[in-house]
């Protein structure tokens, strides 16, 4: 979706961004004529005016393939989002999706389980899994948090799942975080008699610290591990490769996405994202709640 800036054609603007977003740049250069650029360079194909608007259109540019590296999300998004944003020819940009070749869809790990491997692994089939976010989301002991952890699944939550900056600050470390976690999971499926889970936040400064918390969460016992957006594609690829070798299932939460996903005519749409989370190997992504 792009808004061209006042005197702009919009199809001299859908061009400009697909050149710049591939192989041109603000001038001329003489070196365009060392490469294929012809075959290189992007193709906005299509432009049609967004319903409702006076002066925003949707877009359409076709990309090579081997534009962008194998595997590589944040090869992916240079590309696609890196520069082209802030474009001088346009005054705001949005991207609304994307249909990705099977070819290079591939090239991905993909995630390891879905729907089915959870329910599996919860033993719940025939309805729909119900879960909550511990609240409040900060301040709570160690203890304390695991009692709420306890408390909600013994009162009929198949999950409860940390929020997104609940990490390892001074009023709760993430490992005694995690133990209080897991006793709750465990008492509460001794007494219900059925399978309970709780999602432990992996988040980190460093991937580093990131294993460390995954691969404890692992060893006591947690059949599932989190992360956050804001840690970045990068991470988020790692951590996917690291939690289908350990047999875990991997969330995200969409921390952050607000930034460039809630505004309608700039940024990215949040379906993006969610392909985009996908092809890195992400089981499940936090969407939000019911209410609020």
């Amino acid at each position: 979706r792009i808004t061209p800036q006042p005197g702009v054609d919009p199809v001299e603007a859908a061009a400009a961004v697909a050149g710049e977003s591939s192989t041109a740049t603000w001038t001329v250069v003489w070196t365009d004529l060392l490469t294929a650029c012809d075959i290189y360079r992007a193709k906005a194909y299509r432009v049609d005016p967004v319903p409702g608007t006076n002066d925003q259109y949707f877009a359409y540019i076709a990309y090579e393939c081997d534009l962008f590296e194998e595997g590589s999300l944040p090869n992916l998004t240079a590309s696609i989002i890196g520069n082209v944003f802030g474009f001088k020819a346009v005054k705001a940009l949005r991207l609304e999706d994307m249909r990705i070749p099977y070819a290079y869809l591939k090239t991905f790990q993909g995630p390891a389980t879905g729907v089915i491997v959870e329910r599996e692994r919860l033993d719940k089939f025939g309805r729909p899994l119900l879960g909550a976010t511990v609240k409040p989301k900060l301040g709570l002991s160690g203890k304390n948090y695991g009692r709420v952890v306890y408390e909600g699944l013994t009162g009929g939550l198949d999950f409860l799942k940390d929020d997104e900056n609940i990490n390892s600050q001074p009023f709760m470390r993430w490992k005694e975080r995690f133990l209080y976690c897991m006793e709750g999971v465990n008492r509460s499926a001794a007494a219900t008699g059925e399978v309970k889970g709780s999602y432990l936040n992996v988040t980190a400064a460093t991937m580093e610290n990131m294993y460390e918390r995954a691969e404890y969460s692992h060893a006591i016992g947690s059949v599932i591990c989190m992360i956050d957006l804001v840690v970045g594609y990068t991470a988020i690829q790692t951590m996917a490769i690291w939690a289908r070798k350990a047999e875990m299932i991997l969330h995200l939460h969409r921390a952050g996405n607000s930034t460039y996903a809630r505004q309608k005519n700039h940024g990215i749409n949040f379906r993006v994202i969610c392909k985009w989370m996908r092809m890195s190997g992400v089981d499940h992504i936090h969407a939000g709640t019911v209410v609020g």
